[in-house]
């Protein structure tokens, strides 16, 4: 086992720049054979979720890394972290002093994988689809800055925005802000199944078996035009359905790298075997993980309820038992290693303790023993997903406090219930839309936000999220940042639990491993070639 550890900068807000990659289509591997990379994700077209790869719908990791390898953006997040960079466009940037107007131009010779050009007005029209369209994902959130999108000529779009947002280069970057072609994709209906198409660097062929994708082949498109240089022809994304499966694939040689989701038990034998046949990757990751309420539900309407399971729940042995050194605690939606982190949690409850805990139900009135289920999807974070809610059952019923039952359910139907508000208390993961703080705080807590939850606090909405984006230098949006934390920490409407690290497994024929997934867990397929190993 070759074991190579990625040290990629430290992530400071939106004033780093960082330079991408030149090129187009130049492929640095000679063999026509693609590169198959596994992948635990599932990905399934429903009657709640018809069109999981339309960018106006699509909201989660594995579907966005399909649109990140064939639908372009406008901007980028570049290799290593930092500023987003020209992708479609050849220059984006504010042309006004209050971050209220931003324009880009376009690359000359810009086209669809089809061969017809990509203007302006198909720009707009794929972004003012995304908002008019508010699927219910809430991806369109992203985008609700926005005033108007104008175009002047073929080549340059203009955004009015209601308000200063210092982070919207970062949500041009995201898939909601993909490029569609208008004679595709319709004004008013989402392109139901697993057809995508786009000018990205790569077309997609899709294997589909009863509604659900199996295979994804990414080809080269030859009218790719951007800034990335593609290292292959040809990858395909298999999916398994555990990551037993995908790890007996690479052992065979079926697969020649596997990634979302591997296991703890998988990553701790692949760290300790001998075999330098296979290289193990690992690198910073800014996924977190944590406990959502419905704030309406009678169970978890009173604060002081969930405000027991804060002080209750023990974070350090939720990790050291569950994931080890694969992850660690997490005291704020906000990881560690993002500009604005407060340890907000942490610092309102301190260690776990039962007779704290039973003082506040005591105080609300709260009669306990309090009966709970907690919900959590049996396939889409990793198999350790189980063992990690017996845990925190254990450890709320050890309390006294809380009758817990727990009840996992497979995500294509966990993901509509929860959107519904089937779920009091339930299990959610948070791979960043982009690396800010903004974007591990305005999901969760803004109007229209991805959980569709009911919390709302006026302070927040109002004030403190449009604060925080009028300072580009983000270190200086620290005090709203804080601010907004600490109040998290008090009503606590979510839960953080952890945030973990990433990793890559690989034949060690392959190259470009060490930047195949970005801190955000952004899957860069293009990045990988075929060689001699270094």
């Amino acid at each position: 086992m070759n074991r190579k550890t990625l040290v990629l900068p430290a992530v400071i807000g939106l004033l780093v720049p960082v330079l991408a990659a030149c090129g187009g289509t130049d492929s640095g591997s000679d063999n026509g054979d693609a590169i198959v990379v596994g992948t635990t994700d599932a990905f399934t077209a429903s009657k709640d979720a018809p069109a999981p790869l339309d960018p106006a719908f699509a909201y989660d990791v594995g579907t966005w890394n399909i649109l990140r390898q064939t639908v372009q953006t406008l901007m980028i997040q570049p290799r290593g972290e930092g500023e987003p960079v020209p992708e479609a466009a050849e220059s984006c940037g504010f042309t006004d002093s209050g971050n209220e107007r931003y324009a880009c131009t376009l690359r000359k010779d810009l086209k669809f994988a089809s061969g017809d050009p990509v203007t302006a007005s198909d720009v707009k029209y794929s972004i003012d689809r995304a908002r008019a369209l508010k699927a219910d994902s809430g991806v369109f959130a992203l985008l609700s800055t926005i005033d108007t999108v104008e175009t002047q000529g073929d080549n340059e779009v203009i955004f009015h925005l209601k308000t200063a947002d210092a982070t919207f280069p970062f949500k041009l970057s995201t898939p909601v802000a993909g490029i569609v072609d208008p004679d595709i994709y319709a004004k008013n209906k989402l392109r139901d199944g697993f057809e995508l198409d786009g000018s990205g660097p790569y077309t997609l062929k899709a294997e589909v078996d009863d509604d659900k994708l199996v295979s994804a082949v990414f080809t080269k498109n030859p009218n790719y035009q951007g800034s990335l240089k593609v290292n292959n022809d040809k990858v395909e994304l298999r999916n398994f359905k555990d990551a037993d499966e995908m790890g007996s694939a690479l052992d065979k040689g079926d697969i020649d790298l596997m990634t979302r989701t591997m296991s703890p038990e998988q990553i701790q034998k692949l760290s300790a075997d001998s075999d330098d046949k296979v290289d193990l990757v690992d690198m910073s990751g800014l996924e977190i993980r944590y406990l959502a309420f419905n704030t309406n539900a009678p169970t978890v309407k009173s604060k002081a309820v969930r405000q027991a399971m804060a002080q209750v729940i023990d974070r350090g042995e939720l990790v050291s038992k569950v994931y080890g050194s694969q992850a660690e605690p997490l005291y704020s939606l906000v990881p560690a290693s993002i500009t604005g982190h407060s340890n907000s949690f942490f610092n309102k409850y301190g260690d776990p303790d039962v007779d704290k805990a039973k003082s506040m139900m005591e105080r609300a009135g709260v009669t306990t023993p309090v009966k709970l289920t907690l919900h959590y999807t049996t396939d889409h974070y990793g198999s350790a997903t189980e063992k990690e809610f017996e845990l925190l059952k254990k450890q709320l019923n050890d309390s006294g406090l809380f009758e817990v039952d727990i009840k996992g359910t497979p995500w294509a139907t966990f993901r509509p219930a929860e959107q519904k508000g089937a779920y009091d208390v339930y299990g959610m993961g948070w791979f960043p839309d982009f690396p800010d703080a903004d974007n591990y705080l305005a999901p969760f807590l803004d109007k229209d936000n991805f959980l569709g939850s009911p919390y709302a606090n006026s302070a927040i909405r109002s004030d403190l999220i449009p604060e925080s984006r009028r300072v580009a230098d983000r270190l200086s949006a620290s005090g709203s940042l804080t601010e907004m934390q600490d109040i998290v920490a008090n009503d606590v409407p979510v839960l953080p639990l952890w945030q973990g690290k990433q990793f890559v497994a690989a034949n060690d024929a392959v190259t470009g491993t060490a930047y195949v997934l970005n801190s955000s867990s952004t899957l860069q397929l293009w990045e990988l070639g075929r060689g001699v190993s270094g």
